[in-house]
């Protein structure tokens, strides 16, 4: 497998846990919805998971979005 189709395996498999953790999320949202409990404790409740989401998903968008690197710099001090 080539350096590029690495790429492209690894970019679609972050892809994919991004989409599968936005359904657990939603489907979780979806629940606390349906729960009879006081306003205050599902605020607080879905504060935590906005906050859990947040920390989960964003670094896989910032890894997707991050520009590749495609050669080493010059080690001789020179510019190109």
């Amino acid at each position: 497998m080539g350096l590029e189709e690495r790429r492209q395996t690894i970019k679609a498999q972050r892809e994919q846990l991004i989409s599968e953790l936005e359904a657990i999320y939603m489907g979780a949202f979806e629940r606390i919805g349906q729960l009879e409990m006081g306003e205050g404790a599902v605020a607080r409740l879905t504060q935590l998971m906005l906050r859990s989401r947040e920390a989960a998903i964003t670094p896989l968008q910032e890894e997707i979005e991050a520009p590749l690197i495609t050669r080493a710099p010059d080690q001789t001090g020179q510019t190109n």
